[in-house]
């Protein structure tokens, strides 16, 4: 099972570690290829057994309520990306010289022969916005495209549906690229480094290893964060194809090889003829939604994906126009008495979160969560100066509570012991207490939201709902 296709399925030993997400739809397309697939899974809850159920019918075995120990004459496994590594399964495979795969890798290797080439997109933040602009960019272009990967359309929907697409726009997590060794895009980038799922890799320097392997085999250009040194290191270790470029982008002035910001317009001075000399303009800060600074950065690394790929600088402009972010990012819920309420429940980490609060100057700011095991002292220490006062909420709320108390002491703070339902509508009152007109209140926890929500979505419709009440 070497790189290239696996042309002959037929009978061969398949283990799928972990139902969920991804390790459903790959049991069924290795079955459908004639695979012998067994399904092992740690949990034995009524949603793994109504899965079970439907994959049994098909005759796909499944072993529930064990996920370490590997079965017997397995020949490969296809785990599910959030498996951890270090997982005793993994060991026995090793163990048993048998490789492991997941689901993006598989996607990958049941690829025909003409298959669309890939267009990836990584990093800490950003990663599902940048993918999305992207895709709008290359149908500006009239190309037939999907935004796929950690977002939605399965990469294996994708690959073995009856659509044919002429490019791919990739969100991949670290997680992803971690179980994809043969994986090869037409261009890449990633966005930014910051520690996040350490619990997970073990260590910043894994993390970065898993996120860097995005750039292996490039063949156009590897696209980088100028203002994250960390990006540039990941390309000049990446083994690339001969000719393929590093890419800069930048909120200031690009230098040759880099996209950047003019005077309120986006050029390019990476695609251009005689690069020393020339610029070409793609687009105008106005037509990004919303013009904060992070989506901005945004912006420049679909267009560098999407001008590595060929497509006219009107495109662009046209892509970026059309696009429109998802709900709950920066998303501007309502003015009320001259104060604006700003929904970023997506902030689920404090880089996410130090972004957010970069793009407005005198805030209330509303956080707090589960924390993950992050720490804030850096977070409170830049944006000390943007906070006009800080409403806590959520599990791990203390943590902030100190950070702020060691870094911006005179800040008006008010900490909510409560968790029920009406938690929100008395933080967003608290908060519309110590705003003055001008000021914005920002939604943006720096946590995750399971301590008090089914997810970050419902976080921040309880926040929208709540401003409508204030409104009302």
């Amino acid at each position: 099972m070497g790189s290239g296709q696996v042309t002959d399925w037929q009978g061969k030993n398949v283990t799928v570690a972990g139902l969920g997400v991804s390790g459903v739809p790959a049991a069924k397309v290795l079955h459908g290829l004639g695979a012998k697939v067994t399904v092992v899974n740690d949990g034995d809850d009524a949603r793994a057994r109504a899965q079970a159920a439907e994959l049994e019918a098909l005759g796909i075995t499944v072993r529930l309520g064990d996920g370490d120990t590997l079965p017997e004459g397995t020949e490969l496994v296809v785990t599910a990306p959030g498996w951890k590594p270090d997982k005793p399964l993994f060991a026995a495979a090793a163990e048993a010289g048998v490789p492991v795969w997941g689901d993006v890798e598989l996607a990958w290797r049941l690829r025909g022969p003409d298959a669309a080439p890939w267009l990836a997109v990584t990093g800490t933040n950003g990663k599902t916005t940048t993918v999305q602009m992207l895709a709008s960019i290359l149908k500006a272009a009239g190309l037939r495209t999907a935004a796929v990967g950690n977002i939605g359309v399965s990469l294996l929907d994708a690959v073995l549906g009856d659509e044919q697409y002429d490019v791919l726009a990739v969100e991949l997590s670290s997680y992803q690229l971690h179980w994809a060794p043969s994986l090869r895009a037409h261009s890449a980038v990633v966005l930014n480094l910051a520690p996040d799922h350490l619990d997970w890799h073990g260590s910043m320097e894994a993390y970065a290893a898993d996120k860097g392997r995005v750039y292996e085999g490039n063949r156009i250009a590897c696209v980088y964060n100028v203002a994250d040194k960390a990006t540039e290191d990941l390309v000049r270790e990446a083994d690339v194809e001969e000719g393929c470029r590093a890419v800069g982008f930048t909120l200031g002035t690009p230098g040759p090889s880099q996209l950047g910001v003019v005077e309120g317009i986006l050029v390019d001075r990476a695609f251009v003829e005689n690069r020393q000399k020339n610029a070409q303009e793609l687009a105008e800060v106005s037509d990004i939604d919303p013009p904060a600074p992070h989506n901005i950065a945004n912006a420049l690394a679909a267009a560098a994906l999407a001008r590595a790929f060929g497509v006219p600088a009107t495109a662009v402009r046209d892509g970026l126009r059309a696009f429109t972010p998802d709900a709950h990012r920066i998303a501007h819920v309502a003015d009320v008495d001259g104060v604006a309420y700003v929904d970023d429940s997506k902030a689920t980490n404090t880089h996410a979160a130090e972004a957010s609060l970069a793009a407005y100057e005198s805030i209330v700011w509303i956080a707090g969560g589960l924390a993950k095991g992050a720490t804030f002292d850096e977070l409170v220490a830049k944006s000390a100066k943007r906070l006009r006062g800080v409403v806590l909420i959520g599990a791990d709320r203390a943590l902030i509570r100190e950070a702020l108390a060691r870094h911006a002491p005179e800040v008006p703070v008010v900490d909510l012991d409560r968790t029920d339902t009406g938690a929100m509508l008395e933080a967003v009152r608290e908060a519309q207490r110590l705003a003055a007109a001008g000021d914005t209140v920002l939604l943006a926890p720096a946590c995750a939201s399971m301590d008090m929500f089914a997810n970050y979505n419902k976080r921040g419709d309880a926040f929208a709902e709540a401003v409508r009440e204030l409104g009302a």
